[in-house]
């Protein structure tokens, strides 16, 4: 069977409730399906009109009388709120894989009652009736298609509104008065997409402690040249930094090599002859692991391709964002990170240590726009399926 297209919507009270992680992580290891892009939503009116329209299917099997709450669920909690003026956040995720679009339903799950923590809805949704059947409440926590042709339909308006209603969602969470707030941004590295794991998913769920919320997403393939760009300011740090270490490792390298003792004093200039190229090559090592291509064997052009690595960038905002992110994320040693931190659990070493974060508000902003988070690779990766869409 070919790969399909297949998605899933966060829905805004889930992603209030910071459950977003966790449901990741039950999409990628219970389906082992490829997440190929993920871009964030403030619905429109139209765009929550059109979606409700065509959420009811025949070829649904769930039962009609959900369809049709869920329909309802779609105009009265994807369009933006009257009262407040306000339009509300969806994340969606795109999949891609064999039999892609049934895989993910079964994960997804029918709303019904009495069952445990079997399907995603069993787990974080609500079905709630009184004595006479009468609905209380209503949450499905997600939204999927029940087949491939209407994930195709349902993936086509979506893309058709990307751009108008789709990307860097500023202004579009309510703070108290005179809030100071902050954007940070978060790269979970590529070490966390080498197979279908929760990784990615559980990472998240860390970063859900801070109280901070997700207003862009993306999943990105760094070029050369992005990522040079990005990691520019270390590069010196590199050099110059480890000429001690460096001094150090090349006397006792010497001294094993020739089978004597070599003065101390020799460390000193050592570490001032090699510094340099060590830092280049460890720069040259982070930019390999973060794109999966060496930049001593890029030309101009090969530079500003996407590289084959992939990593998921994700934009936090709220108050001392970036303090709060970096607390959780914890020191670029993993061996020197707190335990609960998410580079304690996650990490390998310096260089392989689960994810990224911003260190300043200035570097937040420098680092957003090489990433180019608001980039609506989503709708590039459903045209490349369906064709060009309006």
């Amino acid at each position: 069977m070919a790969d399909q297209l297949a998605y899933v919507l966060i829905n805004p009270y889930t992603l209030h409730k910071s459950r977003t992680g966790g449901i990741l992580a039950r999409l990628m290891t219970r389906t082992a399906l490829e997440l190929v892009a993920a871009r964030m939503f403030a619905p429109g009116k139209e765009l929550a009109e059109e979606y409700a329209k065509i959420s009811a299917s025949e070829k649904d099997p769930q039962d009609r009388k959900i369809q049709e709450l869920i329909r309802q669920y779609i105009l009265d909690n994807y369009s933006p709120d009257s009262k407040a003026r306000q339009r509300r956040r969806v994340m969606m995720l795109l999949f891609r894989g064999e039999d892609a679009v049934k895989r993910l339903r079964q994960v997804v799950g029918h709303i019904t009652h009495g069952r445990g923590g079997e399907s995603i809805r069993d787990t974080y949704g609500d079905y709630i009736v009184d004595h006479k059947g009468e609905v209380k409440y209503f949450e499905p926590a997600v939204l999927a298609a029940p087949n491939e042709e209407e994930a195709a339909a349902k993936l086509k308006l979506w893309a058709s509104y990307s751009d108008k209603d789709g990307g860097l969602l500023e202004g579009v969470v309510q703070y108290p008065q005179g809030t100071k707030t902050e954007h940070t941004l978060v790269l979970i590295k590529p070490d966390n997409f080498q197979f279908p794991s929760g990784r990615p998913g559980n990472i998240i769920d860390a970063f859900s402690r801070t109280g901070l919320f997700i207003i862009g997403v993306k999943v990105h393939q760094m070029s050369v040249a992005q990522a040079e760009e990005f990691y520019g300011p270390v590069r010196q740090v590199l050099r110059t930094r480890m000429t001690d270490m460096v001094g150090a490792r090349a006397r006792a390298a010497l001294e094993k090599e020739f089978g004597f003792k070599l003065p101390a004093e020799l460390e000193k200039p050592l570490g001032q002859q090699l510094g340099g190229p060590f830092g280049d090559n460890q720069f040259e090592n982070i930019v390999r692991f973060m794109t999966g291509v060496s930049p001593s064997e890029c030309d101009g052009q090969k530079k500003a391709n996407a590289g084959t690595a992939k990593c998921l960038a994700l934009v936090y905002e709220g108050p001392d964002a970036v303090k709060k992110i970096r607390e959780v994320l914890g020191p670029t040693d993993p061996r020197k990170a707190p335990p609960g931190s998410i580079r304690r659990e996650f990490g390998q070493d310096i260089m392989v240590n689960a994810a990224h974060a911003s260190d300043s508000p200035e570097n937040a902003k420098r680092e957003i726009g090489i990433i180019h988070v608001a980039e609506n690779n989503l709708k590039q990766v459903v045209e490349q399926s369906y064709g060009r869409i309006q």
